[in-house]
């Protein structure tokens, strides 16, 4: 498949919505894990601000490769972030889009900085 590297080094990028378990199967509730290490994979929805405009990108990141506090609002970096094209029929209707994936989330506010919940 297809995978296209985005450059984030000129993006500003802060999380929308903190990391959720990504799921494979809606019935059962399986959570999707990496096909080469096993991890288990999350979901982090980040605002991507670049060149004027932004967005909101749902980014799929190994468990592993999720590091500090993600609350809503934290600065982060991307690390590794792709985009794959992507195309399927379902009950006879086409759909696409892409999807982004990363090797890593990284908060970007020192932990000791951040003030704590009461």
């Amino acid at each position: 498949m297809r995978q296209i590297p985005v450059d984030t080094s000129g993006a500003t990028v802060m999380v929308a919505r903190p990391p959720q378990p990504k799921i494979r199967d809606r019935r059962t509730g399986e959570i999707a894990t990496d096909p080469e290490t096993g991890a288990s994979m999350m979901t982090v929805d980040v605002m991507f601000a670049a060149n004027g405009e932004v967005e909101i990108l749902s980014v799929t990141v190994p468990q592993p490769g999720i590091s500090g506090e993600l609350a809503m609002g934290t600065p982060v970096v991307l690390t590794g972030l792709i985009a794959r094209p992507w195309e399927n029929e379902f009950n006879g209707q086409r759909r696409h889009g892409i999807s982004f994936r990363a090797v890593a989330v990284t908060s970007l506010v020192d932990s000791a900085a951040q003030p704590k919940a009461a």
